[in-house]
């Protein structure tokens, strides 16, 4: 069923809520793995939506077409300010990331969601398994939460 009058966004306050009560029900262990799983699934589908499955596109026309899907003409999910690749592993350079939002400076809050979403998508283009994890935070004074993913076996 569609929503006729609210469409299909909310805010990020109802689901940074959700979060937290995930958190306080599960734990914060437990929640960041089911969130960077949810991630995972929703970025494979996005880029099956996106007709990219497969395509092994070059890094910077992957990054054109995710944030577009994902910024502010997209879901607005993140800012993919760049995909590329340093020494062995890929990184996404992202900014104003929904896990981000709202948190404090020197927050210890980890980006799982988004992660998971470049993450999955990065493996459905690609056609390669990755580990990825969150390495640089704009909590912790970086310039963007930077997810950095290398390639598995």
């Amino acid at each position: 069923m569609q929503r006729q009058e609210l469409g299909d966004f909310f805010s990020v306050i109802c689901f940074k809520a959700a979060i937290s009560g995930m958190e306080e029900a599960l734990g914060e262990k437990a929640t960041a793995i089911a969130l960077t799983t949810a991630g995972r699934a929703r970025g494979k589908q996005l880029a099956a939506d996106l007709e990219l499955v497969g395509k092994g596109l070059p890094l910077d026309v992957l990054a054109s077409k995710l944030a577009y899907a994902l910024g502010k003409d997209g879901t607005r999910l993140c800012i993919i300010e760049k995909i590329v690749e340093e020494g062995d592993a890929i990184r996404a350079y992202t900014s104003e990331t929904l896990c981000s939002s709202g948190e404090a400076q020197g927050s210890s809050r980890r980006c799982t969601f988004t992660l998971g979403a470049v993450w999955g998508a990065l493996e459905a283009v690609l056609g390669k398994r990755f580990q990825g994890k969150h390495v640089e935070s704009v909590l912790q004074g970086g310039s963007h939460d930077v997810f950095e993913f290398t390639v598995l076996g």
